[in-house]
């Protein structure tokens, strides 16, 4: 009979001398070493017809048409990634800017009339609008030729987004080609970095205010409520005295719950007047999914007593509040 001691080893040298390293399924790997290729052949042909025919749109338009991988293969040449287009499609559907709506055909092709509800668009709905209209198909090769000469997208989308959108990618140049291989590879990063949070802005204020700050749990929330507590953002100046308790919500994405998010910040405005009534309770609500969703952002901004964007003007309307309020 093995002991216990003798089992554990066993499972153990089993796991250390069976150990795999890298999981592989040899079928699927052939499968998407075949997508690869032909993504890889698609942009080579593109390449040679470019260098032998000029730069021109209907090249674009015709491989958005006529390559089933067409779309991922512009996405590929430029570093655009999917997230990022359907971003950009959603913000195309709910803004009204002028030139915007010109270059992309917009008249053309939304046809929506319940702004406040959309729903942001998958992939397999863009491809297959692609395919089925024109004019969202030259839209979205104009997005790609001139998309960063648009005042609007110059303004609102980040510097590392808009620089994929460069004629000179489209036309294969090599310093091009290594900008994106770059960004590639830095995607990971310049996301998760802390100066890439909205709430960066928040800290710098506090920092030049020279206004202390807390973040976390609230000692009466655990001990009353500790089901419903949740971890603040901003507890200013501390946590045993607070004046104002700020909650940021920047949705970059329309496909967030919303609606549960908005019943939390009820839920957690309820506990505060309670326990902490002389704490004015703030809030950051932010981004694309806040602006297409508006009932549940009508609900979630009667939590505050106050609300902010990360716009200029409104940080500097924080700015003020935290001067009156604590005499700076």
């Amino acid at each position: 009979m093995i002991n216990k001691k003798s089992a554990a080893e066993i499972k153990f040298k089993t796991v250390i001398d069976k150990n795999t390293f890298y999981f592989f399924n040899s079928i699927f790997e052939e499968k998407y070493e075949g997508y690869l290729n032909s993504l890889k052949d698609i942009l080579l042909m593109l390449k040679n017809k470019i260098e032998t025919e000029g730069l021109k749109k209907d090249f674009f338009e015709q491989l958005l048409l006529e390559k089933e991988n067409g779309l991922k293969a512009l996405l590929a040449l430029t570093g655009f990634s999917n997230e990022t287009l359907k971003r950009l499609t959603t913000i195309i559907r709910v803004v009204n800017d002028k030139e915007l709506t010109k270059l992309i055909y917009k008249d053309k092709w939304f046809f929506d009339t319940d702004i406040d509800n959309l729903k942001e668009w998958s992939d397999i709905q863009i491809t297959k609008l692609i395919k089925e209209n024109e004019f969202f198909r030259k839209g979205i090769v104009n997005i790609f030729f001139e998309g960063s000469t648009v005042p609007f997208l110059t303004k609102t989308m980040p510097l590392f987004e808009l620089k994929k959108l460069s004629i000179s990618k489209l036309k294969f140049e090599l310093p091009e080609m290594i900008d994106t291989l770059i960004r590639y590879k830095e995607k990971g990063s310049y996301s998760g970095m802390k100066e890439n949070n909205p709430e960066i802005l928040i800290e710098q204020i506090l920092e030049r205010l020279k206004i202390s700050f807390e973040k976390g749990d609230l000692s009466e929330l655990i001990k009353n409520a500790p089901v419903n507590k949740r971890t603040m953002d901003f507890i200013i100046p501390n946590k045993q005295n607070p004046r104002v308790i700020i909650e940021s919500s920047f949705l970059a994405t329309t496909s967030s719950g919303q609606g549960d998010k908005s019943k939390t910040e009820i839920s957690i405005d309820s506990l505060l007047k309670l326990y902490y009534p002389k704490a004015q309770f703030i809030g950051f609500v932010d981004g694309i999914g806040w602006y297409v969703r508006k009932g549940d952002l009508k609900r979630m901004i009667t939590a505050y007593e106050d609300v902010f964007t990360f716009h200029k003007e409104e940080l500097n309307r924080f700015e003020k509040l935290l001067r009156d309020t604590f005499g700076k």
